[in-house]
């Protein structure tokens, strides 16, 4: 593959709702170009782009993947990205990486879920794009209904370029409305020249007029022209279509199927045609990481090296490799590179363009391109590369934080650590993942966008480091406090021969009324009851005890413990006595002291259309919820909520079935509240039959 400037490259990520043909328009324009010999298909695990185990198992995308191709002289980097909802991290990298999106719409699904939350995040990028309108070959498939979706949710920004033909209920061609000429498909799949069939007359004139249109208002010339009555020519409407394309103010509609190769040319033509070059993009704002100046860094490629990296996967073989998108300069083998977030250096070795699973070694790349290298030892996925020279740090891609969160145990007995460490490598690949060990309740967690993520994520612990993990529901963090003031006598006293132990400690316990404490000890002692050197020994016992409370064995919280009085042996007291007494002290106590559960409260925050508020507000309300407060936000509503943390482990999964997957949440921790008294005798008979079992 010979060098490319900024001006020839084409950097599209094609994304959509999932199982919408994604994958195979990819496979397709691959096969085309001449980069594959065949084409794949998703039901046989042989496309390009779905390569992981799991993918060809599953049949659907879960990683985003480059498939460059060479196209007029003109190199198109594809970024195949998953359109399943556990999986829109993958969203963010492959759209940080590109200028530009190719958004898929199936022909007989028409704008649905993964449509809208693809034109929104291109929407709130600004990133140009363009419409493909899959799977024409499929029963009920409708070109003209998703056509009128499209055009009654976004407006007149959608500009079909194409009508398709179809015969007998097969597309056989489409009809150029630039060019206005019709082609036809033969059995391979290659075009031909056709008159425009009878009966489409009058939609080609008037689908033409509008793009012609299009193009006009884009450009004051050509509007000037064209109000003067003047033809615009070929290259007066694809000049005026870019500049919309450029300025987000025209979206052009193509149609296309992929397994039968059956238009894909035309796709490609379009993207070298009318989609940005990285030459036309406005420069990106970055920092300097020491005065945190605002810089700017173009496209140019004889500029200082300034790169970043937007993924990381994990190989068990190669290790990690880095993708990154070059900004600005010229990357070799030789070229000195600076990581400014670590503070290090880091050494190139063999620069790869990727395609799919292959690496295809390459001597340089330059501005605007996208490539990797292996075996990085400092960088990190949104980590800058750079010039020493010339520093500068990139603002971070932004991935969505994780929505569900179980518990991970190693399968077999003995592989926990290669289970965690395996976890903290697909850690590095995926930022939208996360694994924590819960310090109250001990468990390691698994935080992730949904079940199926997690679960992939098992699975590809098991096909890369060769360990299996389980999932289960975690445990909740539940404390325990008092609700009234007692005093309660620990008297330890014991005689075998020799020096015997004594230690003996009268100790009032009362409840705190300020909820950010959760121990306080006084010491009021008089007249040396109890002696000096021993009052830290009964603190220390009191402290111990509380890791476990008398009800389920939680945390206790919330407690003030005042010694008051006791008595001590000359010879036989001793501060392991005086311990073992305060222990003794805190049982006896806390059992008379109106012990309670606490539970941990989070803040809810849920985004939904206002279609869905009724059976979202009702679900909080069934899973002891209290919703606080309604907010109108973005064009939809914002439900503020406090909700019990053990009802909100599967919470992810059920929202996406309630809202159809438009809605999304997040939650923070707020506070402990007392459990209700039914649903604590549940919690406490649990944890004393767990206690049991484990003894």
């Amino acid at each position: 593959m010979k060098d490319y400037e900024a001006k020839e490259i084409r950097n599209v990520c094609v994304i959509g709702h999932g199982s919408e043909g994604k994958t195979m328009l990819v496979e397709a324009m691959l096969y085309n170009a001449g980069a594959t010999d065949r084409i794949g298909r998703v039901e046989d695990g042989s496309t390009t782009t779905d390569y992981d185990p799991e993918e060809i198992k599953r049949q659907i995308s879960i990683s985003a993947a480059l498939a460059p191709i060479e196209w007029q002289k003109h190199k198109i980097n594809l970024i195949d990205v998953p359109g399943y909802f556990d999986f829109i991290g993958e969203l963010a990298a492959g759209l940080k990486l590109a200028d530009g999106a190719a958004i898929v719409v199936g022909a007989v699904s028409g704008v649905v879920v993964g449509t809208e939350k693809a034109w929104d995040h291109c929407q709130k990028g600004s990133v140009p794009r363009m419409i493909v309108i899959s799977q024409l070959d499929r029963e009920n498939a409708d070109f003209d209904k998703v056509l009128s979706q499209l055009k009654d949710r976004y407006g007149t920004a959608i500009t079909p370029l194409q009508l398709p033909i179809v015969e007998g209920g097969a597309f056989t061609g489409y009809v150029d409305l630039i060019d206005k000429a019709a082609r036809l498909f033969d059995k391979k799949g290659k075009l031909r020249d056709a008159d425009i069939p009878g009966g489409m007359e009058g939609a080609v004139e008037k689908a033409r007029e509008a793009v012609i249109e299009a193009a006009a208002e884009n450009d004051d010339e050509l509007l000037e022209k064209f109000f003067g009555g003047e033809e615009l020519t070929k290259d007066d409407i694809l000049l005026g279509l870019r500049k919309g394309v450029l300025d987000n103010k025209a979206v052009p509609v193509v149609c296309a199927v992929g397994p039968q190769n059956l238009n894909a040319g035309a796709v490609a033509d379009v993207i070298v045609a009318l989609m940005p070059s990285p030459a036309d993009m406005p420069p990106v704002a970055c920092k300097h990481p020491k005065t945190g100046e605002a810089v700017e860094v173009a496209a140019d490629a004889d500029g200082p090296f300034a790169a970043q990296v937007v993924k990381t996967v994990a190989d068990p073989f190669v290790g990690k490799l880095s993708i990154f998108r070059i900004y600005r300069g010229t990357l070799t083998a030789d070229t000195p590179m600076h990581n400014p977030e670590a503070g290090k250096n880091e050494k190139v070795g063999t620069l790869y363009i990727m395609r799919g699973k292959k690496q295809i070694a390459v001597d340089k790349l330059q501005a605007g391109d996208i490539g990797a290298v292996a075996k990085l030892q400092y960088t990190m996925t949104g980590h800058t590369l750079c010039d020493p020279n010339n520093p500068v740090v990139f603002e971070p891609v932004e991935f969505p934080s994780p929505s569900i969160s179980l518990a991970v145990t190693a399968k077999k007995e003995g592989e926990e650590d290669k289970v965690f460490a395996g976890l903290r490598r697909l850690e590095e690949e995926d930022p939208t993942f996360r694994v924590e060990k819960q310090m109250e309740t001990g468990d390691m967690l698994m935080q992730g966008m949904g079940e199926l993520h997690l679960e992939v994520l098992c699975r590809r612990l098991k096909n890369k480091f060769g360990v299996e993990a389980e999932l289960s529901e975690p445990k909740v963090p539940y404390r325990e406090t008092i609700r009234k003031s007692v005093k309660a006598e620990g008297k330890h006293k014991k005689q075998s021969g020799g020096h015997g132990q004594y230690g003996h400690c009268w100790i009032e316990f009362e409840p705190i009324a300020d909820e950010s404490a959760d121990f306080e000890f006084q010491d009021k002692i008089v007249g040396g009851v109890v002696p000096r050197q021993y009052i830290p020994a009964v603190e220390k016992g009191l402290r111990e005890s509380m890791a476990k409370g008398v009800l389920a064995g939680y945390p206790v919280v919330g407690l003030r413990c005042t010694l008051y009085d006791g008595s001590f042996h000359s010879v036989d007291s001793s501060e392991i006595a005086f311990k073992t007494a305060a222990r003794l002290a805190f049982r006896k106590g806390c059992e008379q002291a109106n012990p309670v559960l606490l539970e941990p409260i989070y803040h809810v925050e849920v985004l939904i259309p206002d279609e869905y508020m009724g059976d979202v507000i009702g679900d909080i309300n069934r899973r002891r919820g209290r919703v606080m407060g309604m907010n109108p936000r973005d064009g939809r509503q914002e439900v503020v909520a406090e909700v019990p943390f053990s009802e909100m482990f599967r919470y992810a999964t059920d929202l996406r079935s309630m809202t159809q997957a438009r809605g999304s949440f997040t939650m923070r921790f707020e506070r402990y509240e007392e459990v209700p008294a039914n649903i604590s005798a549940k919690v406490i008979e649990k944890a004393k039959q767990d206690m049991e079992d484990s003894e």
